[in-house]
This record gives C-alpha cells, structure tokens and sequence, in this order.
C-alpha cells in the first residue's frame, strides 16, 4: 500500500480566488461590453466555467468566451487571490504524516498551478478541469482514501471514488447542507484541519 493520498479542492476550499475572479470577470465586461454582474458570478464558484458563461452570453460564443476569459485570468485573477485560513497547514498536516497533499479542481489545470505557485501552496499533484462526480476519475487514480471540499459537488465527488468526505463550511453551503449531502465529516474551515488529521476516524485508515 502507497503512502496516504488527501485531495483538497481548490476555489474557497484552498484559496479565496473571489477578488480575482471578479476582476477577471469585469476585464472581461470590458473587453467585450458585454454586462457581467461579477459580484453575482462570485457567489457561484464550483462548477465547469461555461456554466457561469452561459448567463452572460449566446450558446454559440460560450467557448470562445470561456477560453478568452481562461487567457486573461493570469494577469487579472493571480495576485489577487488569497489564501484560506489554514489552507497551508492543512497540506503540511498530511505532507508530515508521510502523505500526498493532491489538488483536484474544476478550474483550468494551468491557471490552477498558478495559484499555487503564487501562493507557495505545495501540493504533490493538481489535477484540473474535473467537476463534480468526475472528480473522482483523478481520486481515483491517485489513489485518494480522503477528499476535502466545500461544494456539494465535491462530496459527490468524494462518493464516486469511494473516499471519505471532509466537507468545510467555507463556501456557498451551510454545515447542515453539506451534511445532509452527505459529507462524513463537516468542518469550520481547514484550521481544524490538522487536528482533525492527527486521528481521523476514517474506516479502513492507519496513521
């Protein structure tokens, strides 16, 4: 057996990527004149960009839209972007015990590397571009036993690749919406991460 695998979700799980984002979205309103309300498109973090893209724009333009939005995000959504609290501790918590700290995210893989670098964030892996119940084609393969999010996606996720479901409560759901999704175990936020970690009571699991 290979060392403990933990996947982490990225957008408001790892980082609070809404200024960014929401620069991005209004660069994008300019370039196009084309009116983004990206204080709403910032509530709805999550799911594959297109799916935002289609509120603001025809079917037939949604992808070149989505890929043009994809080019600007680097200047426009990086720096802006921070940290969650506990986000580095949660990864090092997993990365001491001897464990791999993988990101998976429905963000465009490039971009999502990025925010890591930018924000020393070391993750063994970062798989992009996977939503939801795809999500767990990368659990999977990398052998994930944990998976930790904060979108109902993620735990749907989590249960698709038979991982153990560690919700945190720090984007669009409540703790008791995230429970009642399903989530094994429902956090604050990733600062009670590593003492969550130091004895989890995840079946199957040795430390």
């Amino acid at each position: 057996m290979g060392p403990l695998t933990v996947g982490f979700d990225l957008d408001m799980t790892l980082i609070d990527s809404r200024p960014g984002i929401r620069a991005c979205y209004q660069a994008l309103s300019e370039r196009t004149g084309t009116f983004i309300d990206s204080d709403l498109t910032i509530t709805r973090l999550g799911p594959p960009l297109e799916e935002e893209m289609v509120n603001w724009f025809p079917a037939a333009e949604v992808a070149a839209m989505a890929d043009l939005y994809r080019e600007m995000y680097p200047t426009h959504a990086v720096t802006g972007t921070l940290a969650m609290p506990g986000a580095r501790e949660a990864i090092a918590a997993v990365q001491a015990a001897g464990g791999r700290a993988i990101v998976v995210s429905a963000k465009y893989e490039p971009n999502a590397k990025l925010h890591l670098k930018h924000l020393d964030i070391p993750a063994d892996a970062v798989i992009g571009d996977l939503w939801a119940e795809k999500k767990a084609l990368a659990l999977r393969e990398h052998g994930a036993s944990i998976y930790v999010g904060d979108h109902l996606g993620d735990v749907r996720g989590a249960r698709v690749a038979g991982a153990y479901s560690v919700a945190v409560a720090t984007g669009p759901y409540s703790a008791d919406e995230l429970r009642a999704a399903g989530a094994d175990t429902v956090l604050p936020d990733l600062t009670a991460f590593p003492d969550w970690f130091a004895d989890p009571p995840v079946p199957g699991i040795r430390r």
